[in-house]
């Protein structure tokens, strides 16, 4: 069976179209039918022509032109004559860099992951970035009466913000240059908000750690500034845990990572192999399911998949939306 489907080609930055695309199912591969697709930070500077080197991560080379997309999740349609773990009919999240921004897409059985039972398939469809977020906020470290810092409000940050919290933290601050960003946060659970361009976050912090510096600090902002007012606001022997993909180099004090001890925690859930993956992906999204953390609320803007240019638009002129997602 072939399939015809509109799929994203991004062929240089700020020059995304949706092209017409033939899908043939190989034996070991799985087509899926979308059911919503997210746009990721990633997809975001890839956009903007910040590409990455290559890494284990791709399977194609990451330069123009190049088939975007990877946050999705939907219906299996197709499945090869190899394929065990997947039948016609099963719901599953999109784990890999498959061209997601499309009404279908093909993928290997090792990129996908069963949906949990009770999870709304929205939320299923952004259960990679959820996923992650929740893998992150769980794995952070952070232990009763923490006083931890959230560099960046979000679609991450705001998750592992709210998973701190829950996991028993004292004070949890959320730090972003955004107004309507941190008064998100405060309205999801965030004891303390600080606007990065009107406040003084060190005051802050010292203040509320007894000038000892936050016992956690989670990077979800992805810059160079943000890396370094983390690496200064760590207490002796605490928590830097490192979430943000930053594509290009920066320049880092790490003086400080060495003569303070500090622990690094690497909490990227898709980077690992994608058999731990598979083992730590359900437990990660149980909280979900359970409507322990509030998900909907950073669903900011939604299009059609017709509408992508205007949704990329969005999402390179906005800072203020969170998640923007698009439907076939």
């Amino acid at each position: 069976m072939t399939v015809t489907t509109r799929a994203a080609l991004l062929k240089g930055a700020y020059d995304i179209e949706l092209v017409e695309k033939e899908l043939v199912c190989e034996d070991d591969e799985i087509i899926v039918k979308n059911h919503l697709i997210g746009i990721c930070g990633s997809d975001k500077s890839f956009y903007r022509g910040q590409m990455p080197p290559k890494t284990a991560e791709f399977r194609q080379e990451p330069k123009f032109p190049f088939w975007l997309g990877h946050e999705s999740g939907g219906t299996v349609v197709e499945v090869g004559s190899k394929v065990s773990q997947y039948k016609v009919g099963d719901k599953v999240i999109c784990f890999g860099w498959c061209n997601n921004y499309a009404d279908y897409f093909v993928a290997k059985e090792f990129q996908l992951q069963p949906v949990p039972e009770g999870l709304d398939m929205d939320l299923a469809a952004l259960g990679e970035p959820i996923a992650c977020a929740m893998y992150s906020g769980l794995h952070s470290g952070v232990q009763l009466g923490d006083v931890v810092l959230v560099m960046g409000g979000g679609f991450a940050g705001q998750i592992i913000a709210q998973c701190a919290k829950q996991k028993g933290a004292d004070k949890v601050i959320v730090a972003d240059v955004l107004e309507g960003k941190l008064e998100l946060a405060r309205k999801l659970g965030a004891d303390v908000t600080v606007n990065l361009k009107k406040e003084n976050l060190h005051e802050v912090v010292y203040s509320l750690s007894k000038g000892n510096g936050a016992d956690v600090v989670v990077e979800a902002a992805g810059s160079q500034d943000s890396f370094n007012t983390a690496t200064e606001l760590i207490k002796h022997n605490g928590k830097f845990v490192f979430y943000s993909w930053v594509t290009q180099p920066i320049t880092l004090n790490i003086s400080r990572w060495h003569d303070d001890g500090l622990e690094f925690i690497n909490t990227c859930l898709v980077h690992h192999t994608w058999r731990e993956r598979y083992v730590w992906t359900p437990p990660s999204l149980r909280p979900v399911v359970q409507g322990n953390v509030n998900i909907k609320p950073l669903i900011t803007d939604e299009f059609k998949l017709s509408e992508i240019k205007e949704a990329f638009d969005l999402a390179d002129k906005d800072d203020t939306a969170i998640k923007i997602v698009l439907r076939p």
